[in-house]
């Protein structure tokens, strides 16, 4: 399923607009756009919210019609029990994390330790763990880790946008993560040489417009095929006002609906 995260509205949410949106806007803005599901994703208020804030957003998510996933950064396993909690709460099925967060950089050894002591319960509730790629952790490590668990509900979360800052290869990330990802999140990158040509910006681009070959990655991953939900993000930089950084952020979403709707 294509679903929308919570950085495809980076912008609509930050404080440098004038009225920033609400998770209650943000699940109506997903549902207006013909899409059922919604990752909060590395969302802070999430987690300063009561029992009672959480039970009226996920009320708001079922009355929409939108399922929800979430996203969250480390992998202590009492932080992991939190969001186990959330999950439940939002009905949600998967948690996305990365190994390192907050005040946590665990060495590997230590990352399989706290992942086998979280995971049971993530088995028992049926919620699965999807690890994402990125620059911190090489992808051959990741992936070493997840198979070395052997857990059905720990996966990986393919961006393979990450990896880039650490020389490695997108489609090498994608076929080496292939067989183990359980969750995709879908935006174009492309470089740019500076003013003066005096180096590149590697940034976000338009869906289908930038260097991703997302092609390449619905052949060798088959997401559709295995029930693997794909969610749209960007990495869209500031425009020079609120007005114009909106209205691109929003035309990246539904290009990027359309793209990958286009590619069924």
């Amino acid at each position: 399923m294509i679903g929308l995260g919570t950085y495809a509205f980076f912008w609509q949410h930050s404080d440098r607009v004038d009225d920033p949106l609400t998770l209650r806007g943000a699940l109506e803005a997903t549902r207006a756009l013909d899409v059922e599901l919604f990752q909060i994703c590395d969302y802070a208020p999430l987690d300063a919210m009561s029992d009672a804030e959480v039970s009226e957003a996920a009320a708001a998510a079922r009355d929409f019609g939108v399922g929800i996933q979430l996203g969250t950064k480390g992998i202590p396993p009492a932080h992991l029990a939190r969001y186990l909690e959330l999950a439940e709460a939002f009905d949600a099925r998967l948690v996305r994390s990365m190994l390192y967060g907050p005040g946590s950089r665990p060495t590997l050894a230590e990352a399989e330790a706290q992942l086998r002591a979280a995971l049971p319960a993530y088995e028992a509730s049926g919620v699965t763990l999807a690890l994402e790629t990125y620059e911190q952790v090489a992808t051959t490590d990741l992936v070493d880790l997840v198979e070395s668990i052997g857990s059905d509900h720990l996966t990986i979360c393919l961006d393979p946008a990450n990896v880039v800052a650490r020389l490695e290869l997108p489609r090498d990330c994608v076929e080496r993560t292939a067989a183990l990802t359980g969750n995709v999140h879908a935006k174009d990158f492309a470089f740019a040489r500076q003013p003066g040509w005096v180096g590149f910006t590697y940034s976000g681009a338009a869906m289908g417009e930038g260097l991703h070959d997302y092609e390449h990655l619905l052949e060798t991953v088959r997401p559709r095929e295995r029930g693997i939900d794909e969610i749209v993000e960007h990495w869209l930089p500031w425009q020079g006002d609120p007005e114009t950084t909106i209205r691109t952020e929003r035309a990246w979403t539904q290009q990027s609906i359309d793209y990958l709707r286009s590619m069924s």
